[in-house]
């Protein structure tokens, strides 16, 4: 089987289990905060309508579909580009984002939403925003897609 295809269905379980077992398991959709480490790690419960932080969140019967549309063209394309490098960490990278991205197609599906939970501060400097673990493996990935092709590329 693929690495991208691994990658993504690892990266989509471990971001669903996480928010089964934080949102229904531990019951913050009503409990709403739980105090982890503070202010380190708080869990913090977010439906997010938009995209990062809310953006575009006004229309969320449209901007749902709209978005999940978008999301599903990314992941193509991604998988397209990953696949074509031939290189394995270009395709563990480009399933982890796929696998993020599916994790919040999922949510925003049964959810009409994303669910957010991860509040992160440090060093005095409060955060307001919550994320979820679809949220990290789509920046990691994007990240590592970005990094790692710049470096295969010769001048």
């Amino acid at each position: 089987m693929y690495p991208l295809a691994l990658a993504a269905l690892a990266t989509f379980i471990v971001d669903q289990a996480s928010k089964w077992a934080v949102v229904f398991d531990l019951d913050l959709r009503h409990r709403l905060v739980i105090d982890v480490a503070p202010p380190y790690l708080r869990f913090v419960m977010g439906w997010n309508e938009g995209v990062n932080f809310g953006l575009l969140a006004g229309h969320p019967g449209a901007m749902r579909w709209v978005l999940v549309g978008l999301a599903l063209v990314i992941c193509l394309w991604v998988a397209r580009f990953s696949l074509r490098d031939g290189r394995v960490q270009m395709e563990i990278a480009g399933g982890a984002l796929i696998g993020g991205a599916l994790g919040n197609v999922f949510d925003r599906l049964v959810h009409g939403a994303v669910a957010d939970f991860l509040n992160m501060s440090c060093c005095g400097i409060a955060n307001p925003y919550a994320f979820n673990l679809a949220d990290v493996a789509v920046f990691g990935g994007a990240a590592a897609l970005v990094l790692w092709g710049r470096a295969h590329k010769t001048p």
